[in-house]
């Protein structure tokens, strides 16, 4: 099993450069994804990031279909296009 790097979101604005307001209300849930990006441990409030997630995805370009609608991208790694 690889380890895992956990960030708070405190933890997350530093290395990101973005601010925490920002990551809680524009990115997590829209380009951040539960289970993916980060989790809720033992079912609770706080929530802990996966760098290594987000720092492999973080580096892909934007998904654009060629008739200009975005496409939706699924936490498998797929895309779906609308």
């Amino acid at each position: 099993m690889t380890q895992q790097t956990y960030l708070t979101t405190d933890e997350l604005s530093g290395r990101i450069k973005y601010d925490v307001r920002t990551i809680r209300e524009r990115l997590k849930d829209s380009v951040l994804i539960e289970g993916v990006h980060y989790f809720r441990p033992f079912g609770g409030r706080k929530i802990l990031f996966l760098w290594e997630a987000i720092e492999r995805d973080m580096m892909l370009p934007s998904f654009h279909s060629p008739v200009g609608m975005s496409a939706i991208p699924m936490a498998n790694g797929a895309i779906v296009h609308g």
